[in-house]
């Protein structure tokens, strides 16, 4: 899905073959989609999001194409889902962590949990030491110690994935590398598998300032939630700036907003039974919490266009 010897910032495994890929349409077709499928309460948030522009030279559509997913194609789609017998976000934390980074996991927990309306639960710690030698490097040019994410799904996630979990996220502040030829991931998903791995390890230092700590903070909260989003089927957004657009570098992947366009919005209440009004509710109050002002404002603009005020 990626150039080697790039600097990728998220990696998403969504394409055709697995689970709740959806075959693309004409331009016109895909148009009509937007235009005629968005249930009408949702439809009210359009006006307050803003539509892509051109991609700029690096950006992620400037070097991928993607087809795009309207709500009504991820209706039609074989799309993952939660169940009744699978039902739990799991978090897992790999490795140590201080004090100011397991309350960013801690938060970041609390707030999946909000952005998808499931019940999430911390498995206790795993140590490093369950990653062999074989699955660790020195990066070549760069030097820092890095684990190779897809060890991590397929011999540490996978195998401990509970019976309730609809999806199971690892955490850990080493660096990942995906393979021969990478330089890193921020984090890899398998929505096939329903496991997922992410690093913090760039999201920057909490403890240098406030204003690091609120950095960390929205980055881990946009990388997880992103990325949870593609566990359940939903694919990058090619409508507006939205938490499901693909990033290809980090000033890319900062400009993009926390909350989801319409359509995305429609997908993950569709999928996970979510109501959008008591979780708008439930997202003004965690960020007023924890002084995550932009998003406020824009969570309390939503809720109100939502409610017709």
């Amino acid at each position: 899905m990626f150039h080697k010897q790039r600097l990728i910032v998220l990696m998403a495994i969504a394409a055709a073959g697995l689970p709740g890929a959806t075959a693309g349409l004409s331009g016109s077709a895909f148009a009509a989609d937007v235009a005629q499928g968005l249930p009408k309460k949702f439809a009210r948030l359009i006006p307050l999001h803003k539509k892509l522009g051109k991609p700029q030279p690096g950006d992620w559509l400037d070097r991928h194409h993607e087809p795009g997913q309207t709500y009504r194609q991820y209706l039609r789609s074989r799309s993952v889902k939660p169940t009744r017998q699978r039902g739990v976000i799991y978090v897992q934390p790999l490795g140590k962590f201080n004090a100011t980074q397991r309350k960013i996991i801690k938060l970041t927990a609390e707030f999946l949990g909000i952005y998808f309306e499931l019940p999430v639960k911390t498995r206790p710690d795993l140590s490093l030491a369950v990653i062999p030698q074989k699955a660790r490097r020195k990066h070549p040019s760069w030097g820092m110690d890095q684990v190779l994410s897809t060890y991590v799904l397929a011999e540490v996630l996978r195998p401990r994935l509970p019976g309730d979990a609809c999806v199971y996220i690892a955490f850990t502040t080493s660096d990942l590398w995906p393979g021969e030829g990478w330089n890193f991931v921020f984090g890899q998903a398998s929505l096939r598998q329903r496991v997922g791995v992410w690093s913090i390890y760039r999201n920057g230092d909490p403890d240098q300032s406030d204003d690091a700590y609120l950095l960390c903070l929205r980055r881990t909260i946009k990388t997880a939630t992103h990325e949870t989003g593609h566990m359940f089927s939903m694919h990058h957004c090619i409508l507006f700036e939205c938490n499901m657009c693909g990033s290809n570098h980090r000033a890319e992947s900062d400009s993009q907003p926390q909350a989801l366009c319409p359509h995305c919005l429609a997908k993950l209440c569709h999928a996970t039974g979510a109501d959008p009004e008591k979780r708008f509710e439930k997202l003004i109050a965690f960020c007023r919490e924890h002084g995550l002002d932009k998003e406020l404002a824009f969570y309390e603009k939503s809720l109100a266009a939502m409610r017709g005020e």
